[in-house]
């Protein structure tokens, strides 16, 4: 199926219909869970069939108002501690299994291509491999590896370049485990901090948050101007210190090629704010053109009914409908 013909298959499904395209989405096929145990036999073999049986995803998309969703891994992406050779390989299979998921069901699952992050050589060998295959439409990768910042290295300037090419977003998510606990073990993963669940609530939101920061004062956005990125639990908590970022870029006389705002606005944000008056805020900052659906689908810290969420504020139906399906169909050229 082309791209052509993908973007046909979303108008048939009814573009006007209720409902919403989930941009944080997560699943794992079963041919990727077998080859991973392969390499690590300690990773648990339970998996969640909604995680792997498009029908019942289908199903479950249906009951949640979801119409269609990118998948892509979670925060256990295997990036950081499998050798990048065995990433690359399993890179494919990951990918080949959301082509096949979207030919199947081109107007519901659509796919964001997954690296062997930690080789920006065999990342970009594997993105051009899947380039323009039916249903590919973005790029999923860690906002950061063992506190390694290395998006922003010169060794992944292709990659970055080659993204923008290409017109696919970035959908960043940050990785799990004690060597990517944001701070560090000991802060955000102590024994207290993990009863309360900290890492995920605190140092998720602050990856995001450097993520977006380093973005702008690296140069990378006047460098890539073109490329689009999705940061995801609606930004962390950048957009609500943005103003603290430009003001102390203001006393160190740090000189940006454009407006603060201007950036603030190169990027997208997913829904996940659990408060309604957290989403309005970040609406009236950003723009309703710059927001779009986010679910954690039915993991502990989802977003059961996004479509509901957002019906709930009464937005006006032009932002609304922006929100809900409109921008995601525009990055992702549907």
């Amino acid at each position: 199926m082309t791209a052509i013909s993908s973007t046909k298959a979303f108008a048939q499904s009814g573009a006007g219909q209720p409902g919403s395209f989930d941009l944080h989405s997560h699943w794992v096929p079963q041919a990727y869970l077998k080859a991973l145990i392969k390499l690590r036999p300690s990773i648990s073999s339970s998996n969640n069939p909604l995680n792997y049986d498009l029908d019942k995803r289908r199903e479950w998309m249906d009951q949640h108002k979801i119409r269609m969703v990118a998948l892509t891994l979670d925060g256990g992406m295997p990036w950081q501690w499998v050798r990048p050779t065995d990433g690359a390989r399993l890179a494919q299979i990951i990918n080949d299994a959301a082509i096949e998921a979207h030919i199947k069901y081109p107007d519901r699952f659509m796919g964001a291509v997954e690296m062997s992050i930690r080789d920006p050589q065999l990342a970009l060998k594997e993105l051009n491999r899947v380039a323009g295959q039916p249903g590919m439409r973005a790029v999923h990768i860690p906002n950061s590896i063992e506190n390694r910042d290395y998006v922003f290295e010169p060794a992944y300037e292709p990659l970055l370049a080659r993204c923008e090419e290409l017109g696919y977003p970035l959908l960043f998510h940050p990785l799990d485990g004690d060597a990517n606990i944001y701070g560090g073990v000991e802060r955000l993963g102590n024994p207290l901090a993990q009863s309360a669940n900290i890492n995920n609530t605190l140092g998720f939101p602050f990856e995001s948050a450097t993520t977006a920061a380093k973005f702008i004062i690296t140069g990378t956005l006047d460098k890539y101007p073109k490329l689009e990125i999705v940061l995801p639990h609606s930004g962390g908590c950048f957009p609500y210190i943005a103003g603290r970022v430009e003001r102390g870029l203001q006393a160190m006389n740090f000189k940006l090629q454009h407006p603060f705002r201007d950036y603030i606005r190169r990027f997208h944000y997913d829904s996940i704010t659990f408060y309604p008056e957290t989403m309005r805020f970040l609406v009236d900052l950003v723009g309703s053109d710059r927001v779009v659906i986010g679910t954690d689908d039915y993991a502990r810290m989802n977003v059961e009914r996004p479509t509901d969420f957002i019906e709930q504020l009464h937005f006006p139906a032009a932002d609304q409908e922006r929100i809900l399906m409109g921008n995601a169909a525009r990055l992702f050229r549907l």
